[in-house]
């Protein structure tokens, strides 16, 4: 696994943490120092796979992500996959996000969307939008089903200007509340 670090036009990729220390040490505006070394240590050393973003100063951070990328080209024409331990296959990586909704479990799911519902103000006649909130239970094959079901019912009820936010959005929840029941004959 090799690192792949940037600060502003300086960036390098790297194949060990003492490398990484090394030119993070090279650049005066960072300070590096045993607290900042020891934590990119265990961020190294850890199982996450995010990007790491290191605050320098307000609206100043240099960033370390992790890539299976040989060279820089590599990484910048985005060639790097994981490889999946289990299988040792290579593959992109998803987001968790996305795997919870396309997961197929049928059954009964609770929703809750907040989105922007334009409403009239009936004093000025004019139209706003204004934060809604909306909670059903419902039967659906996935929580991106259930998303999409919950949004169709809505914009049959509410005006056609109303804003959605996206499944993956932190603005969508769902849980899988248990299979529904076949109906005895």
């Amino acid at each position: 696994m090799n690192l792949y670090l940037r600060y502003f036009d300086k960036e390098t990729l790297v194949t060990n943490v003492d490398d990484a220390i090394d030119f993070l040490g090279s650049i005066a505006e960072i300070g590096m120092n045993p607290v900042l070394e020891a934590d990119i240590r265990d961020y190294v050393n850890s199982d996450v796979f995010y990007p790491k973003r290191y605050k320098i100063r307000p609206r100043v951070y240099f960033i370390i992500i992790k890539t299976d990328a040989a060279t820089m080209q590599d990484f910048k024409e985005k060639r790097a996959v994981h490889v999946n331990a289990e299988t040792g296959e290579r593959e992109r990586s998803a987001s968790p996000v996305i795997l919870r909704l396309n997961e197929e479990r049928d059954g009964w799911y609770e929703g809750s969307i907040d989105f922007k519902r334009v409403l009239l103000v009936p004093g000025t006649g004019k139209y706003q939008y204004r934060d809604a909130h909306f909670v059903a239970q419902l039967k659906a094959r996935s929580g991106l089903d259930c998303y999409n079901r919950i949004v169709e019912h809505l914009r049959q009820r509410v005006d056609e200007r109303s804003q959605f936010p996206s499944a993956k959005g932190k603005n969508f929840k769902f849980h899988y509340l248990g299979a529904a029941k076949p109906i005895a004959e």
